[in-house]
């Protein structure tokens, strides 16, 4: 018998959803609840590298992830004129039966894993949050939003970087700005663009793409990190246009499909790691209100199933809940996630500082830090 029968999911993203589905359908009563009216109205595009495939075919959902995706195995590495310097297999972290990548929009990666938690029972309501959590031995009491109430035997704090749910249980965390800005535009995919390819250098520091469906990508520029909030869409698609015009091959094509102003978005770099316990009594955290990171090795999402995954695998493996299992829960994911944060945030330093590779005499390993990374996520959390 699982250690719960009653559970409180907050936050309706990857994490959220992730959780629900694999509690729901283990016959745990699962209520979700979104502050957000619609989720899948949200976001370009986003990565998915192999550890976070092979946890959607867990949740029985990376066929349909797939269909509305974009695969592929290799990655390139350009030129700011648009030269390809390398064509490279990419470490299929998820195993050889999985693409070591697949792009989609974020909207599609919602809807696939909304209908799952709702195919499997959970039960699931948006445009609503928590305002209150009372906790005594045996449960949680909750006060939602709308007015209604709620009793469970676990809270899941899967709300974000910026966790009301983590407020309420009094964690406090400094989320870290990186000094680095992103520009994101999502645009039709131009014939032949069938990766992603990174560009190092020139105006920005890093500008790529990713492929997120037979008709689709999305482009990114990163630049230092600039107030930006002045700037009407109209403006915001300029500058990135601008930025854009200093790369070429298929950036060209890119940017003559850069025409909507509302595609484009613009984001600063971040980053935390909750250094301790995950949890406080019966209410837990996961995903972004744990650890987040800038995604310059494409992890974010990665981790947040991650997270889910092993959260739903210790509490149906366990016959009570208590802070030994949710413990249990911390120390299986805390070194993982923050070794896949630090590795992020020193790629995005190594470009900061303008650190030489070692043939340079330099200290900036790229290679082998990607390739550490690859070897730890190609093993199961």
């Amino acid at each position: 018998m699982a250690a719960v029968r009653s559970v409180l999911v907050v936050g309706g993203g990857a994490a959220g959803c992730a959780t629900a589905i694999q509690l729901a359908r283990a016959g745990v009563a699962v209520d979700l609840v979104e502050v957000k009216n619609d989720v899948t109205a949200v976001g370009s595009g986003i990565t998915l590298q192999g550890n976070a495939l092979r946890v959607l075919r867990d949740l029985g959902v990376y066929d349909h992830v797939a269909a509305v995706g974009y695969g592929f195995d290799t990655l390139g590495l350009r030129a700011p004129d648009g030269t390809v310097l390398v064509e490279m297999p990419d470490a299929k972290t998820g195993g050889p039966d999985l693409p070591a990548t697949v792009g989609a929009r974020r909207a599609d990666l919602a809807r696939v894993l909304v209908a799952r938690a709702q195919e499997v029972g959970a039960k699931l309501r948006f445009g609503t949050t928590v305002e209150t959590l009372a906790q005594d031995d045996d449960g949680v009491d909750v006060a939602f939003s709308d007015g209604s109430t709620g009793r469970y035997d676990l809270v899941v704090g899967a709300d974000g970087v910026r966790s009301h749910v983590r407020s309420l249980i009094g964690i406090e965390v400094d989320v870290a700005p990186l000094g680095m800005g992103i520009w994101r535009v999502f645009t039709p995919r131009p014939a032949g663009l069938e990766r992603t390819d990174l560009y190092y250098h020139g105006a920005c520091y890093i500008a790529g793409y990713c492929p997120t469906g037979e008709d689709s990508i999305y482009a990114y520029l990163v630049e230092d990190a600039q107030d930006r909030s002045g700037l009407s869409p109209e403006e915001q698609l300029e500058v990135m246009r601008e930025l854009a015009a200093q790369y070429h091959g298929p950036w060209d094509d890119i940017r003559a499909l850069m025409t909507d102003a509302t595609r484009v978005n613009y984001t600063w770099f971040a980053w935390h790691v909750l250094d301790g316990p995950w949890h406080r009594g019966r209410v837990v955290l996961i995903g972004d209100a744990a650890h987040s990171c800038p995604p310059t090795l494409a992890q974010g999402a990665a981790q947040a199933l991650e997270d889910a995954a092993v959260l739903a695998e210790v509490l149906l493996d366990a016959d009570r809940l208590d802070g030994a299992v949710l413990d249990a829960f911390t120390d299986r994911r805390l070194p993982r996630a923050r070794t896949v944060v630090e590795n992020s945030v020193q790629l995005s330093r190594w470009l900061l500082d303008h650190v030489p590779p070692p043939e340079k005499g330099g200290a900036a390993d790229v290679p082998g830090l990607m390739g550490r990374t690859a070897a730890l996520l190609s093993q199961r959390p």
